[in-house]
């Protein structure tokens, strides 16, 4: 069972930027390649930090208004929120370590 939480231009203020816990959002698009190679890291990633961050998916074709208001121009990108400010971002595919990284140094 997926462990991640499903972003959407209409709920991404409430489930996101008002989040009282860290929140790391994939923005991906169903036709990308990189992004589906990214999924199972993704869902490893959200198993391995339960109860740490809340991990999640937006998907940018469905939702526009986010992706243009964070400046999304490539995907896979992967921002990490906490209280509602940007703590850090990755664009392309990256694996697990690389990712896990990037949580530990900024939490």
């Amino acid at each position: 069972m997926s462990t991640e939480k499903v972003f959407t231009d209409a709920n991404f203020s409430t489930d996101v930027l008002s989040s009282k816990e860290p929140v790391l959002v994939d923005f991906w698009a169903e036709w990308c390649g990189p992004c589906r190679m990214l999924a199972p890291v993704i869902e490893r990633i959200s198993q391995a930090n339960q109860g740490k961050v809340v991990v999640g998916k937006l998907n940018v074709d469905e939702n526009r208004e986010i992706p243009q208001k964070y400046g999304i121009q490539g995907i896979p990108t992967m921002i990490l929120f906490k209280e509602g400010e940007v703590l850090t971002q990755l664009v392309g595919f990256q694996s697990q370590e690389n990712i896990q990284k990037a949580l530990d140094e900024v939490l």
